[in-house]
């Protein structure tokens, strides 16, 4: 049997796992990476999961970058989402000529970060004018470069459209030294991600450093990875990320459990028979997202690697798997939470944060119900 592609990263990811631990402190304060972070991933070979090969990278199968993730973010949440973000972006070299993929991601640390689609860039002669202000685009503290996703219009303001009459919406790239980045991330969790706006005022984007994203005819490369999109592949990072906080939330409160005598008895909460009650069913439901999760992934590269489509099905359903698996994990952080009792409400314990980063996580755009809607809608539509 051959070994996942990128299995590799789930092994280095295991072993910066407790540097990443200690500096969580420190990321929580300064809202930012550390350095000896940051440095780590990139000595590692994580911001690179999902570069192409042809460029160096791992061109990882989801499977070995949700494992990733879900290591990193046993640490820290902060750390792993950036992760995730940083790692996604970079798919867009699959869109890219190579030269140009080269000098994004081989020039170092090779770091792409971006935020919501938002504003127009202007047709001028030899590319595009942009003068616009971005939101959420976390990891963009470490990033050497940045991205924004914009409708493009002519010279006389009127939009360009496709083929298909939608409006054109092209990927533009820039270096991050040419954008002012505004401190505005002051969230109630994943406190560290640097989740920030970024504004550039009459900057000239040469045609080169634009792209189609998740458009399957605008591939350079042709590895299966790309056929899946950014979108698709947020999703699965993300709801990994979920997991790898409930896990380490779920483990703290066990670790609790065997040691802790609840106030008004003398016996210890592990031989508390509703305790144990909550914790076997508790570890059951994350067990079960878990596996959900995973099976979808690995049935839809399956598919894709045997018929080289990934389908409007295969889309259906990693967005509903991510969005419950998101939704279960914050169940179990709440129930992991509120067993610790006191406990959890200390910063000095490791429940008040991950609690904050989890609900962080479940307000985020691969987490709202309306996921639930689309997926109801084809299902009753009988195109699942």
């Amino acid at each position: 049997m051959h070994a996942t592609v990128g299995s590799n990263l789930v092994e280095r990811a295991r072993a910066i796992a407790p540097l990443i631990a200690d500096e969580a402190d420190e990321i929580e304060r300064a809202r930012r990476l550390t350095a000896p972070v940051v440095s780590a991933l990139i000595e590692n070979g994580l911001y690179r999961a999902l570069l192409p090969q042809s460029l160096g990278g791992t061109e990882a199968a989801p499977e070995a970058f949700m494992q990733m993730l879900e290591e990193i973010a046993k640490a820290d949440a902060s750390t792993a989402w950036c992760l995730g973000q940083n790692s996604v972006c970079a798919m867009i070299a699959a869109s890219l000529d190579h030269d140009t993929a080269q000098e994004i991601f081989n020039t170092a640390p090779g770091i792409l970060a971006w935020g919501a689609i938002a504003h127009e860039a202007r047709i001028v002669e030899g590319g595009y004018r942009v003068t616009a202000r971005w939101d959420f685009a976390s990891g963009s503290r470490q990033a050497s470069w940045l991205g924004a996703h914009v409708r493009i219009v002519g010279a006389d303001g009127v939009p360009r459209k496709n083929v298909d009459g939608a409006p054109e919406v092209r990927t533009i790239l820039f270096p991050a030294a040419r954008a002012t980045l505004h401190d505005v991330w002051q969230a109630i969790g994943l406190a560290g991600t640097g989740t920030d706006s970024y504004e550039v005022a009459d900057l000239f984007i040469p045609e080169r450093f634009t792209a189609f994203r998740d458009v399957p005819s605008a591939l350079r490369e042709k590895g299966p990875l790309y056929r899946i999109g950014t979108g698709s592949t947020f999703s699965l990072g993300f709801a990994a990320v979920s997991l790898g906080v409930a896990r380490a939330t779920l483990d703290a409160a066990i670790a609790l459990s065997r040691a802790k005598h609840q106030s008004l008895a003398a016996s210890a909460m592990r031989d508390n028979q509703a305790v144990q009650g909550l914790i076997g069913r508790t570890e059951g439901d994350l067990r079960a997202a878990r596996a959900y999760l995973y099976a979808t992934a690995n049935a839809m590269w399956r598919d894709l690697g045997a018929s080289g489509e990934f389908s409007a099905a295969h889309r259906s359903a990693v967005r509903l798997a991510a969005t419950w698996t998101i939704h279960q994990s914050a169940k179990v952080v709440d129930t992991a939470y509120h067993m610790a009792g006191a406990t959890a409400v200390f910063r000095s314990n490791p429940f008040e944060r991950r609690f904050r980063d989890m609900h962080a996580i479940a307000q985020q755009i691969q987490a709202r119900d309306t996921h639930y809607e689309d997926v109801g809608k084809m299902i009753l539509s009988g195109d699942r």
